[in-house]
């Protein structure tokens, strides 16, 4: 892979100006060769994997990062699914195998851990019932270890009762984190049509159709995109404001691919993918929201900001395949409230409500990501919002997920501060109609008929 002259000038003024990083580097991690029914022995087998296979991650890319002077933000660890290792139906196993991976992270420096995950499209076995209800546990006595759970496919249709369960499971493990305004309810990401090579956590893991071990990228840009919209001007059409994304998007893919690769060849491990998704910080000019702004709305959740979103989806996937062969993950555009300036500005002000984020995230790369309501929302009506955004995926054959926050005591207007990537957000309304009975009905809702194309 070259590089012009032009190219590197340009990459290091998106670097000094506009925020440009790596926002991780995951290390994917098959924990196939581990399982072991007594659980002292799988843990130890699975934190000795971790410290072997994954002891140069961070001192690897505080390397790479320093040799072309390009930020590295999070190293992150993603793992075979955990309810794939653990062949025994006792939550003490769980919480076991949990507290020895977050410790061996700690140990080596990881960021995030992902792989606490489950998978009940289409019901449960006594295992997964095991390690959900070891979730809360595992969520507020743990830094690092991230879960998530596969709740629809557009094959399978909706798990209703797992939506249900899952309510409980959040509404548990916010009130366990109180103290910290239900900070565990920002691990935890429920999924429809998940993919297995996802960078990001909370949302990460590692598919049992993934090689041994590989580096998984996620890129940043969401500030260097909008510099190139300012020197557009407000003049430029519908058209050439794609184009403008597109470009931006093929040079922040060639920077994220020479990280990952040069990683990869670091610590002998494959390079798997690239993720093309925009990822904010609640930092200034680090927001896609901004983004949007910048084509025109006078903020996010605007008329208008669907059809934006779409089309910054659209043009990010078409500049950043063009620029490397191996994309995967997620890839697009994030909406999270908490870890967007611009976001937070407009849940704030009212201007952008669950419902249009719901309708954006028909056209964007996740769903309703890091958002906070009350923290006496009920567990019926938290399951038909969960709901709501699986239907999204089911029916459209797309990723959709949910990463919710019930934050306790707290009230509409108020906020939760989480820190650091994961800043902060006021309470958003949610509707007082009920759905309480269409929720306890419980049972499958079907695949739609898009799942028929055999």
């Amino acid at each position: 892979m070259k590089f012009s002259s032009e190219e590197i000038l340009e990459t290091i003024g998106m670097i000094a100006e506009d925020k440009l990083d790596i926002r991780t580097v995951t290390l994917g991690l098959s924990l196939l060769d581990c399982s072991d029914p007594d659980p002292a022995a799988c843990a130890l087998k699975v934190r000795n994997k971790i410290l072997a296979k994954a002891a140069n991650l961070s001192k690897g890319a505080d390397f790479i990062a320093n040799e072309y002077g390009l930020p590295i933000v999070n190293k992150r660890i993603s793992l075979t699914p955990i309810s794939q290792i653990v062949p025994i139906a006792e939550p003490s196993a769980f919480i076991e195998v949990a507290q020895a991976v977050d410790k061996a992270a700690a140990e080596i420096g990881v960021d995030f851990v992902g792989g606490y995950t489950a998978m009940i499209q289409k019901g449960v076995t006594s295992i997964d019932k095991a390690m959900i209800e070891a979730m809360p546990e595992v969520l507020s006595t743990t830094d690092r270890f991230c879960a998530s759970v596969i709740l629809a496919t557009t094959k399978a249709g909706i798990n209703m009762d797992g939506c249900y369960t899952m309510s409980k499971v959040i509404k548990d493990t916010a009130e366990r984190t109180a103290d910290r305004d239900g900070i565990g309810c920002a691990k935890l990401v429920l999924f429809c049509n998940p993919v297995e090579d996802n960078p990001f956590m909370a949302g990460g893991f590692y598919g049992a159709g993934e090689s041994e071990s590989s580096i998984l990228v996620g890129v940043s840009g969401p500030g260097a995109v909008r510099r190139a919209l300012e020197k557009l001007g407000p003049e430029a059409d519908m058209g050439e404001v794609a184009e403008t994304i597109k470009k931006c998007a093929f040079k922040i893919t060639r920077a994220g691919e020479l990280v990952g690769k040069k990683l990869a060849a670091h610590l002998g491990v494959a390079f798997g993918n690239l993720d093309l998704s925009l990822a904010p910080t609640p930092a200034e000019g680090d927001s896609v929201g901004q983004i949007l702004e910048t084509m025109g709305l006078a903020m996010p959740g605007a008329p208008g900001s669907t059809a934006a979103l779409m089309m910054l989806n659209d043009a990010v996937k078409k500049g950043g395949l063009f620029a490397s062969s191996s994309v995967g993950g997620l890839s697009g555009a994030f909406i999270p409230v908490s870890e967007d300036a611009s976001m937070i500005e407009a849940a704030k002000a009212g201007a952008i409500t669950l419902e249009k984020l719901e309708a954006m995230t028909s056209v964007c790369s996740v769903g309703l990501d890091m958002i906070a309501i009350p923290g006496d929302t009920s567990s019926e009506t938290l399951a038909a919002i969960i709901a709501d955004e699986m239907a999204i995926g089911c029916a459209n054959n797309k990723t959709t997920a949910v990463r919710i926050i019930p934050a306790p005591n707290k009230k509409i207007g108020e906020f939760v501060h989480f820190g650091g990537l994961l800043g902060k957000a006021p309470i958003m309304p949610v509707s007082q109609v009920s759905a309480d009975t269409f929720i306890k009905r419980g049972g499958r809702i079907p695949a739609p008929l898009q799942s028929l194309k055999n």
